[in-house]
């Protein structure tokens, strides 16, 4: 490829951009595929980038999918996607990266009138005056906010709280296990094996991020509780939430290669707490808490038979209180992690999008 931003051509309304190649894009791309396949409304694919390039897409994605992975990389930090200024009122953006600089344009897209579809948590979980200006901008512009693969990586987490705060419930608290990589990682580790061979597996099987110190940070965490808090009334902002990482302040500071050498920093503070837990008759789980004005993430001793503690795999596992679900909370669970399932999620967003367009030119 000779350049590495291409010129994209205009086309018609209500088309698709996707921003991000990684295992999430990738695996929209392969849906989007096999929906389209199914006969599917779906948006035109119109253009896809990375850090690297973007590519226009005159037809399936697969091909430009394929090309831009193996465009050479910039030796300089850099966004190509914004010398791409073709998005436009009705246009559909999906954001399938992790990037900060990425979240930070969601508002002004919106206010534009584009369609914003997110993986990326960092739109309505960072900053509190970023979470105002997205909320502002879809009511002034009318352009929507598709967050469901934000938190749960789809499961009706959001939909399910926004459905009670309009329907007059008052939430009060919201615990749970909102990890899926440390999910998985709880209920691996049984102490017969450090558990940084765990951490291993889980990276080889794409349940953590490329650098597992980021879900280990419990950072991850963080910003779907903040999620979650402004999705139901509690009022939060960014720096009320504690955080107890689990990775070492000396592991925490090295480049991303050798901190992955040196894994094994996390084995023995993991192996005293799993020891103490076991003395106790208990579990290890990794809770996020959230209640008016107050929020904390970080490893919690759970009795065996805590509502908290059941589940497998990488589901997420979540209890809401309120005035509805006051003696016994409404537990929501299922599968919190994996590039299909987001994916899944991004592509239900799109859909629903598509279909409300449709209904409003009628």
């Amino acid at each position: 490829m000779s350049a590495q931003v291409i010129e994209l051509s205009r086309a018609s309304s209500g088309r698709l951009a996707l921003l991000g190649t990684g295992t999430v894009g990738t695996a929209f791309v392969a849906r989007y595929q096999a929906l389209q396949a199914r006969g599917l409304a779906l948006p035109p694919f119109r253009w896809l980038a990375n850090s690297r390039a973007v590519l226009a897409c005159d037809g399936a994605p697969e091909r430009p999918l394929h090309e831009i992975k193996r465009a050479p990389r910039l030796t300089a930090a850099a966004a190509p996607w914004k010398q791409a200024d073709s998005l436009r009122a009705g246009d559909v953006v999906v954001d399938a990266t992790a990037s900060e600089s990425v979240a930070a344009e969601h508002a002004l897209w919106l206010a534009r009138g584009v369609h914003v579809v997110t993986a990326n948590k960092l739109g309505q979980g960072a900053q509190q005056q970023r979470a105002a200006q997205i909320a502002a901008h879809c009511a002034d512009s009318g352009a929507r906010y598709g967050d469901s693969a934000t938190v749960g990586a789809g499961l009706p987490l959001l939909s399910s709280l926004r459905a009670l705060v309009e329907g007059g419930d008052r939430i009060h608290r919201i615990e749970g296990v909102l990890s899926g990589s440390l999910a998985w990682l709880f209920h691996r580790y049984d102490g017969s094996e450090p558990f940084s061979v765990a951490v291993r597996e889980a990276l080889a099987a794409g349940f953590t991020e490329p650098d597992p110190r980021l879900d280990l940070s419990g950072e991850d965490v963080r910003s779907k509780l903040l999620i979650l808090a402004r999705a139901s009334g509690l009022g939060l902002a960014d720096g009320q939430v504690q955080v107890d990482s689990l990775v070492p302040a000396a592991l925490a500071m090295l480049p991303h290669a050798q901190a992955l050498e040196q894994l094994a920093q996390l084995d023995a503070p993991l192996h005293q707490r799993w020891l103490h837990a076991r003395e106790a008759g208990q579990v290890l789980r990794f809770i996020g808490r959230v209640e008016a004005g107050a929020a904390r993430v970080g490893v919690q001793l759970l009795a065996a038979d805590h509502p908290l503690a059941s589940g497998a795999g990488t589901d997420n596992r979540v209890a809401i209180h309120s005035d509805r679900y006051h003696d016994q909370p409404l537990l929501i669970q299922g599968p919190g992690a994996g590039a299909e399932v987001t994916a899944a999620a991004l592509l239900d967003d799109v859909l629903r999008i598509a279909r409300t367009q449709t209904t409003e030119r009628r």
